[in-house]
């Protein structure tokens, strides 16, 4: 009997190291509900989930950009709903100064109503978003993915397309003037109603895009879960299982540690 080297405790030992290893990752895991707690559990799989992590990073960085640009839409439209309803009011002036039956004083009164609203359209080129003006002819491009692709939002212009300005600068003093501004009306009402068709399709585009996103956002989300995240359930299980191996390999290297003391009996 060697009483010097006890093999029988230190394989005890290593096993229960080994056991005591493996219950401590198992608790790490179940704690963080992460199945790659350091990059040694899986190197490849952690650099993939890097990955798919910053680019869902950035489809929310795109998916808010998109927002802001539907927001920037919709107040374009609410801006130019006010402003058709104004041209509409506009031509309606414009036909009633044509009438033979009223004076020049009554066209007078009109063409104060037709100005003020004239002014009030122009008023409405002037308005901008967040410091970004809303009526403009630039070209807005909207990063709509997460490689900074770029969408460009068409622009509407009300300061200075003639067709409004001629509008707002016309008069109703008089029967031949109400004639010519109702003409001119009915084109800037033409091309506002152009102008919303613009706004509108802008508008599908980004929500599309946005959706678009949502679902791209999920599919690697999912992707991402089967690398990283946990099965409860089978942790559960390996914890369990490494729970019993500790307390087996505790009592076990006891056993082991104690062989030796038989080797007092033949001394006696």
């Amino acid at each position: 009997m060697i009483i010097n080297t006890n093999i029988a405790a230190q394989n005890s030992a290593q096993l229960l190291a080994d056991s005591s290893s493996k219950l401590a990752k198992s608790l790490t895991r179940l704690s963080s509900g992460s199945k790659i707690t350091s990059p040694e559990d899986d190197s490849a799989g952690l650099a993939v989930s890097m990955r798919f992590d910053a680019q869902i990073n950035r489809i929310n960085a795109a998916s808010n950009n998109i927002g802001s640009a539907i927001s920037f839409t919709q107040t374009q439209d609410g801006f130019l709903k006010k402003a058709t309803k104004a041209l509409d009011r506009m031509s309606e002036l414009a036909m009633l100064s044509q009438d033979v039956a009223k004076s020049d004083s009554d066209r007078a009164l009109y063409d104060k109503e037709f100005q003020e609203l004239g002014a009030y359209v122009t008023n409405i080129g002037t308005k901008d978003f967040n410091g970004v003006s809303l009526f403009s002819a630039t070209t807005l491009n909207v990063t709509i993915d997460s490689d900074a692709g770029t969408y460009g939002m068409a622009g509407v212009d009300i300061s200075g397309n003639g067709t409004y300005t001629t509008a707002t600068g016309s008069s109703i003093g008089d029967t031949a003037s109400a004639a010519t501004a109702l003409t001119n009306v009915k084109a800037a009402i033409t091309q506002i109603s152009m102008d919303r068709a613009t706004v509108g399709a802008n508008m599908v585009r980004l929500n599309y895009t946005n959706e678009q996103l949502s679902v791209q956002k999920t599919s690697l989300s999912s992707a991402n879960s089967r690398i990283k995240d946990v099965d409860v359930a089978e942790e559960s299980t390996e914890y369990a299982r490494y729970n019993i191996l500790v307390q087996s390999g505790t009592a076990m290297l006891a056993q082991a540690n104690a062989q030796p003391n038989g080797a007092l009996r033949l001394l006696q």
